[in-house]
């Protein structure tokens, strides 16, 4: 029999098997020679358990409703987050790549083109990852509504917190520093899953370390110095690392909600089976030996002979 490579615990959608359920006992009388099947008055016993419940159940099809505008804007947040990471992490090679520069221009001239290079180079990729990270910005808002509709929805209840309210706590610096977190751990709370909350609270310390560091990286630039300016060359990395990190994790928090692992997949849910270790007995049990132990011990010789002594007194006696 040939197993199928699909794991055992896989969702419908990625299963190519399927489960068919039939009575235990019956061939498959879908042929053209099957035979009629004859009713019987007896009592209906199964020599298995039926496994009846392991059907899928159908998957409702989706009205055809015209998609809202924020739910088409949802789903640009995970390519919007994946090239926001890579824009900044290029960001990040640039700044080094100048840093470097430096280091070798306290001793050596750099030619003019490098030094072109190097400033097209940063001034871009600090350019475009700018501009992608407000378009994820935009996305990511999008997907926060999507969610709170659906999440309050599901429980019966109407989204407390109106769309003007939720992108206003999102998108103003420095009070986004503490809004976004509190608007996903409202419609965390109640889960069982502890996973989603816990994600939501570390991508939340990484988000306002980030944004500290943003912060600390313009007023850094306003330094007169060359040394200083050196040191926000790297400061500049640091703060677009962390930048690239924040969108990796927001991109983890946005899977992690929705069910699914970073890459996309649907996560899967751990089946435990109990399993009884081999009883392992406490006392020793009696192995019989093919011959009897003499025993060699002085106080074992003097035992027997007062043994001896009192049996032959005994037999004297009567």
């Amino acid at each position: 029999m040939l197993l199928s490579p699909g794991p055992i615990d896989a969702p419908p959608q990625r299963r190519n098997y399927r489960w068919v359920a039939r009575r235990p006992g019956r061939l498959d009388r879908s042929g053209p020679t099957a035979a009629t099947e004859q009713a019987s008055a007896e009592t209906p016993r199964y020599t298995e358990i039926p496994r009846w419940g392991l059907r899928d159940h159908p998957v409702p099809a989706e009205r055809g409703e015209h998609p809202r505008p924020l739910s088409t804007l949802a789903r640009w947040v995970y390519p919007a987050l994946l090239a926001t990471a890579v824009l900044f992490g290029l960001a990040a090679v640039a700044e080094l790549g100048r840093y470097l520069i430096l280091l070798r221009n306290r001793t050596r001239l750099i030619e003019p083109p490098l030094l072109w290079f190097s400033d097209a180079l940063v001034n871009t990729a600090a350019l475009f990852a700018l501009i992608m990270a407000l378009v994820a910005a935009a996305a990511a808002l999008g997907w926060l509504i999507e969610v709170r509709r659906a999440a309050f929805a599901a429980a019966g209840r109407r989204d407390p917190r109106s769309p003007r309210t939720l992108a206003l706590g999102c998108l103003i610096p420095v009070v986004n520093l503490i809004w976004p977190g509190v608007f996903l751990s409202e419609i965390l709370a109640g889960r069982d899953d502890p996973r989603p909350l816990q994600a939501v609270r570390i991508w939340w310390a990484v988000w306002v370390l980030g944004g500290l560091l943003s912060v600390a990286a313009l007023f850094w630039r306003t330094a007169d110095s060359l040394q200083a300016e050196a040191d926000g060359v790297l400061f500049t990395a640091l703060t677009d690392l962390a930048a690239a990190a924040v969108a990796v994790l927001t991109l983890w928090v946005v899977r992690t909600v929705e069910g699914r692992d970073l890459s996309g997949r649907d996560r899967l849910a751990h089946r435990w089976v109990v399993a009884v270790d081999p009883a392992t007995p406490l006392i020793e049990p009696v192995h019989p030996s093919g011959a009897a132990t003499v025993s060699t011990a002085p106080d074992a010789a003097t035992a027997d002979s007062r043994d001896g002594a009192g049996r032959a007194q005994e037999v004297v006696a009567q």
